[in-house]
């Protein structure tokens, strides 16, 4: 039996006999008791990508150039499955797969994102908890609940050590999490995964570029706060909302970090010594997530600015879904595909506005046009890397059913003589979304 199979079966396995059990159906929650403070749901989304691509130059497909091309995707495909069992005792799962595409192995992406218990000590002022989780610091969208992201994608590089020494953003963690009034927190444990495991691993060690060290990781911490000036937001999964169509009205401005001890390594300038340094990120941020309108009129904005300290020179690319797998040119930071620097040692600002207008537009439905843009001042660029997104949603049924229409635009950097990354020009993807949320 096959993995997907295996997983599949256990869920079953633990639904039925609650099933059995359970008393009313409501708000998509099979109660437990009367009451139904004691309950179980399950939730699931699909996002499809259809998209054509101008690829980095030097592109190939398992060893054949290609300049430009459509593909057909799963950008994501998740199952939850989460319930307050007691009073006390809180149990939250994730399961699904991501950036499923015509290269991407087969029969192979299925996996466990999160499974994590959680204890309420003070109700609703502090829970602990641990597993796998995506309990996180440093910024809102380190942890974006995907189904009701404002475009196609929350800002990624706040996920920042996204599977290099973690599992898809999730974290081998314990952590601390509740609301004092309007004060939202979480502190945060964990225990990161080996360098080793990672897509990414390089075990050379260079003067000019640090990168993650070998060594047997030491633990880190990470944590986010917020104030919630207007209406509260949930804080019962980690995952924090992209936008409430105007369904909330939501001003919140947070601070987050992430720090590892020696975490990134780089040789010495003559190359005789191994220099271990520490990993610290810092952030902050503020959402503003309000309707404006007697007829069902919204706007979502959201802004952050971002210290990140890798180590020396340290970059890395990030390529959604990459339709590429190889390169013949070398001398592109960007590397294969739809890459570009998505993550590095410098200072990022990331700014994101959507404008949904009034309900019933078209027929039952509205769209909702939005725009985001990344600039990242990195030590290995000579100059800023921006990285724009736009598009428009049609709501056909808010987040449960939408069509999103996104441009994608990326610049490409080449290595100059002394390695620094230098501009040479723009490419761009265009992208046709379907979602299908169950919530």
């Amino acid at each position: 039996m096959k993995k997907p199979e295996i997983a599949l079966l256990g869920l079953l396995i633990i639904v039925l006999p609650l099933l059995s059990k359970a008393q009313v159906l409501k708000d998509g929650k099979l109660s437990l008791n009367e009451d139904g403070s004691r309950y179980v749901k399950f939730t699931i989304v699909n996002q499809t990508w259809l998209r054509n691509t101008t690829f980095n130059e030097g592109s190939t497909v398992f060893g054949y150039a290609k300049k430009n091309g459509w593909d057909i995707g799963i950008r994501r495909f998740r199952m939850q499955f989460f319930g307050q069992l007691t009073d006390k005792v809180f149990i939250y799962s994730q399961i699904g797969e991501n950036n499923f595409n015509g290269i991407a192995d087969r029969k192979f992406g299925f996996f466990i994102h999160d499974a994590l218990g959680e204890y309420v000590v003070v109700k609703n002022k502090l829970s602990l908890g641990g597993g796998l989780a995506a309990w996180s610091g440093l910024a809102r969208f380190a942890s974006p609940a995907v189904g009701s992201i404002l475009g196609v994608d929350a800002p990624l590089y706040q996920q920042s050590t996204n599977d290099v020494t973690d599992q898809f953003l999730r974290k081998l963690s314990v952590y601390a999490k509740g609301k004092l009034g309007k004060f939202d927190y979480r502190l945060v444990l964990s225990n990161p995964m080996a360098f080793q495991k990672a897509a990414s691993y390089n075990a050379i060690l260079s003067p000019d570029v640090a990168n993650f060290s070998s060594k047997p990781p030491k633990l880190q911490w990470n944590g986010y706060v917020q104030w919630q000036f207007l209406d509260q937001e949930a804080n019962l999964t980690p995952y924090m909302t992209g936008t409430y169509l105007g369904k909330k009205k939501v001003f919140n401005i947070g601070a987050g970090f992430v720090y590892q001890p020696k975490a990134m390594w780089h040789l010495s300038t003559n190359k005789a010594d191994t220099l271990e340094t520490n990993m610290v990120q810092l952030s902050l941020d503020a959402f503003y997530d309000s309707p404006v309108g007697i007829e069902g009129q919204a706007i979502s904005a959201y802004a952050s600015i971002g210290y990140f300290d890798f180590g020396k020179n340290y970059i890395r690319n990030l390529g959604v879904m990459n339709p590429a797998n190889g390169t013949t040119r070398k001398d592109i930071i960007n590397g294969a595909g739809n890459a570009f620097p998505g993550y590095g040692t410098g200072n990022v600002f990331y700014a994101q506005f959507g404008y949904k207008l009034k309900d019933n537009l078209l027929g039952k439905t509205t769209i909702m046009p939005y725009i985001s843009l990344q600039h990242s001042d990195y030590e290995r660029l000579k100059q800023g890397m921006n990285y724009w997104d736009l598009g428009i949603n049609w709501l056909l049924n808010g987040h449960t059913s939408k069509l999103t229409v996104a441009y994608q635009n990326r610049p490409i950097f080449i290595a100059g003589p002394n390695g620094k990354g230098e501009f040479s020009n723009r490419k761009g993807s265009t992208i046709i979304q379907y979602q299908v949320f169950f919530n």
